[in-house]
């Protein structure tokens, strides 16, 4: 089978998704979030906790279980899991 001008043309199964403000494109229109700390080319650990971010709204911390519907422009953010506060000494 040939490349085909067509297979070039971007589908409308790609959806433009930012984690940490930098830009993605995945394919699925849901995803959860062990799928989401997937996306970026190091994935997120687990010492770092997932965020969605729900304009007007209290952002959402995602389990790797939550399915999220994936649409162009969701922002996702992540954060240190544990804040260690300073030792008193």
């Amino acid at each position: 089978m040939t490349d085909s001008p067509e297979a070039k043309k971007p589908t409308h199964d790609e959806f433009r998704i930012q984690i940490d403000r930098i830009h993605y494109v995945v394919t699925k229109s849901q995803m959860t979030g062990a799928e989401l700390r997937q996306v970026p080319e190091t994935p997120i650990g687990p010492e770092r906790d997932l965020f969605e971010v729900v304009p007007g709204n209290p952002d959402k911390k995602l389990a790797d279980t939550d399915v999220v519907e994936i649409r162009n422009g969701k922002r996702f953010f992540t954060a240190p899991g544990h804040i260690n506060p300073g030792r008193r000494g």
